[in-house]
């Protein structure tokens, strides 16, 4: 016997056992294997499994059969079902799938855990969990736990090896027809490629993995295009390729889709993973602002392999959040989802559907406000007041009713969601607060990126409850989240409105509040009477010396909840709907608005604000100036814009579709949901393709459209002028008419970098 201690580095099933790596603290991998019999579960008539029974007896598969009762998550009580053992784990997808196929009108439970999953919770681990295992001179482990916990807040990674794997330059999309040669980076020396012969390169690959032994293989564009390559070469040539460290292991691959998602089409392009060894595509990775130390985060909290959580969305992950806490308590998990909205009124509607509170925010600029956060306050909701799809409706709790709609909620039993969700909300509170007394800078960014990806759970969790494919979704447990966070926040507002402070604005969880003279003490109890009122978390998010409320660009006199932007006390900036926050803005129009935006916020009233307006318009022309003499690199102006259909499919001739079309013409495929950047050449041509260029064919651009670009800065400029009672159109009369502009021609008069002085946005559309 031996005994090893590590981190549970990777786990799948492989014939009739299990593969399980472990990485010891020298960052020696090592390969054991362990036994597992998943089991999942049918419900029906007696004389349909017994039907069951049969067919599976004549076919003669490699399973276990047995009586079982579990229980129901919404039937609230207890099932008699037929347990299915399965005896060689990977072929558990393949039997779920010929008796779901087989067998329609069944209703199938725990029929869709990955095997990773089912070996989690039976061991009670997690991808990266500090190890001790106890296996025999064949490898097979006799004895595996771990003292770690998915709730700890300090823990250590194991001292893992990378390899990068990418094309020189950080070339842009290769599938649209750029290319460059391969490179490979590890322990900081970089090795191209010698040549582009398709079995050099193999061997090529082959012997730098053999040197390298990584254990994470990074790349850039692997999914799509290197390893696909490298995969069909070797195959081609009937070579190895050494992709896995497990040699026994083919890489798995899964197909690119498109699907629709909160409105918008995505596109998830294929996908690699590797058996022994990640495979971590930063094209391909779901991993926002938290990096790869917030993707570990994810991976040790929802129980779900490391190359999984770097591909799906926040959703997937409190989806199987949900499922551990279900398969630890015994309850059986839906195949599919099996609990319809039920009926409502018109009038029931009306009340029930309105979703969270909005105060239309007060127009203008505002000096000495204060913003108020409920923290997670959907999430606490549901753990503070039990709201789960179970617990909706409860005949036991008559007494219990969510505010406004009248629905009444267990206060007996603690819910799934819950449940799943108290633990995370604490961990976060924790993080938060050790983020705001540290003055480590490392231990800050680490603080940063773990409260940050356990954010995004949060987030995705109130969604799955209304999501209409969620397995422990249900309408109504969403309507009643909403229908307390709407009472919490007005109850809020009672109270700050009693205290003597100016309601400005409220969304969702959030207030902005206003009363000059207001002292740090007094906001901290104000968020402690809050916290006693409404029973939720909340804290003073910032105090800004001011902010700016946008008015809408469609009616003026209305205003719109999230378009403003505002400086605090120590000059930072928040920024929310305009277009420095939107994905589609090209940088150099974002860095003229930043740059507007920390000027503005140097002033602490609305006097130094008015004095600045001239550096203001100064700063405005020289951005012109670099347009219209055709200084600013073609990179800096790209605009990027995501296919909402196949190319074939759009109608109207505007930028976007006539970039699609030319793809499609060069032979490039595209699908809905990919996103395409380009530059407006020539917006006004008469031949739409020369009036725009893909980034990708940007080598046959001469120039760009300076007036379009001025167009567009004006819009930008516009957007944070107009708090200052300033718009495009005042601008442009000012330039022409008044002493104003000609003080600011005077400014750079002999200076010989500014030969053009052009009128200052001629066309403010």
């Amino acid at each position: 016997m031996k005994r090893l201690m590590g981190w549970l580095f990777d786990a799948y099933a492989q014939a009739n056992a299990l593969t399980v790596w472990l990485i010891d603290e020298e960052g020696m991998a090592h390969r054991l294997t362990d036994r597992l019999r998943p089991s999942f579960f049918v419900s029906g008539t007696r004389a349909e499994l017994h039907q069951v029974c049969e067919w599976i007896t004549r076919a003669g598969l490699p399973v276990r059969l047995k009586r079982a009762e579990r229980r129901d998550l919404f039937a609230r009580h207890m099932l008699i079902l037929l347990e299915i053992q399965v005896l060689i784990p990977s072929q558990y997808a393949l039997l779920v799938h010929r008796i779901h196929t087989t067998f329609p009108s069944l209703t199938l439970y725990n029929a869709d855990l990955s095997i990773s999953q089912f070996y989690f919770f039976e061991r009670n681990l997690f991808p990266l969990a500090y190890c001790e295992a106890l296996a025999n001179e064949s490898n097979v482990i006799v004895e595996i736990h771990s003292d770690d916990s998915r709730w700890a807040l300090d823990y250590g990674v194991p001292p893992l090896r990378s390899m990068v794997m990418q094309l020189e330059g950080g070339t842009p999309n290769p599938n649209r027809g750029q290319s460059a040669p391969l490179e490979i980076t590890y322990n900081d020396r970089t090795y191209q490629l010698p040549n582009e012969d398709e079995r050099t390169t193999v061997e090529w690959v082959n012997a730098h993995l053999t040197r390298c032994n990584p254990d994470v293989i990074i790349t850039r564009w692997g999914d799509s295009f290197i390893l696909p390559r490298l995969v069909q070469a070797a195959q081609r040539h009937h070579l190895p390729l050494h992709l896995n460290r497990d040699p026994n292991c083919r890489t798995q691959m899964r197909p690119a889709r498109s699907y629709f998602s909160y409105g918008r089409i995505v596109h998830k392009t294929m996908s690699h993973t590797l058996f022994g060894r990640w495979h971590i595509d930063l094209n391909n990775a779901f991993i926002l602002d938290y990096d790869l130390e917030g993707a570990v985060e994810v991976a040790r909290l929802t129980q779900q392999p490391m190359q999984q959580v770097v591909r799906v969305s926040s959703g997937t992950g409190i989806s199987a959040m949900q499922v551990a806490t279900a398969y630890h308590n015994g309850y059986l998990i839906p195949y599919q989802k099996s609990e319809p909205e039920e009926f409502k009124t018109a009038r029931d509607l009306l009340t029930s559907d309105k979703g969270g509170l909005t105060y239309q925010p007060i127009t203008g600029l505002h000096f000495d406000v204060a913003e108020l956060d409920f923290a997670s306050m959907y999430p606490a909701i549901m753990a503070r007041y039990n709201v789960s799809p179970e617990t909706i409706h409860c005949s036991c709790c008559p007494e219990s009713r969510v505010p406004e709609i009248g629905y009444s909620i267990c206060r007996r039993e603690r819910g799934l969601v819950p449940e799943t969700l108290a633990p995370l909300i604490q961990k976060r509170l924790t993080y938060k607060k050790r983020l705001k007394q540290t003055t480590d800078v490392n231990e800050k960014e680490s603080y940063r990126r773990r409260a940050s990806a356990q954010k995004w759970l949060l987030v995705t969790c109130f969604g799955y409850l209304g999501y209409k494919n969620a397995r422990f979704g249900k309408i109504e447990a969403h309507e009643a989240v909403t229908a307390y966070g709407r009472e919490m926040l007005l109850r809020a507002k009672d109270l700050v409105e009693e205290r003597g402070f100016r309601v400005l604005h409220m969304l969702t969880d959030s207030l902005w509040i206003q009363k000059p003279g207001t002292s740090d003490g007094e906001y901290e109890l104000l968020t402690h009477q809050i916290e006693r009122t409404t029973d939720l978390p909340i804290e003073l998010e910032a105090i800004y010396k001011w902010v700016a409320f946008l008015p809408s660009r469609v009616n003026p006199y209305a205003s719109v909840p999230n378009r403003y932007f505002g400086a605090k006390r120590d000059a930072e900036l928040k920024i929310r709907g305009i277009e420095a926050r939107r994905g589609d803005t090209p940088a150099f129009i974002r860095a003229a608005q930043i740059e507007l935006l920390e000027e503005m916020a140097q002033a602490d009233s609305r006097v130094e604000l008015a004095a600045r307006l001239p550096r203001l318009l100064e700063m405005v022309r020289a951005y012109e100036y670099q347009l219209r003499a055709g200084q600013v690199a073609l990179e800096e102006l790209a605009f990027t814009f995501r296919l909402s259909r196949a190319p074939q499919a759009y109608v109207v001739n505007n930028l976007n579709a006539i970039v699609a079309r030319e793809f499609m013409r060069r032979g490039v495929q595209l699908e809905a949901g990919e996103s395409i950047q380009y530059v407006v050449t020539n917006y006004r041509a008469k031949i739409p393709r020369e009036r725009v260029r893909a980034m990708e064919f940007i080598g046959e651009a001469k120039n760009y459209d300076a007036e379009r670009y001025v167009q567009v800065l004006a819009r930008a400029v516009e957007t944070i002028l107009t708090p200052l009672g300033i718009n495009a159109t005042m601008l442009t009369d000012w330039q022409k008419k008044t002493l104003l502009s000609r003080s600011l021609q005077a400014r750079v008069v002999g200076n010989p970098e500014r030969e053009y002085w052009g009128p200052l946005f001629e066309d403010s559309t």
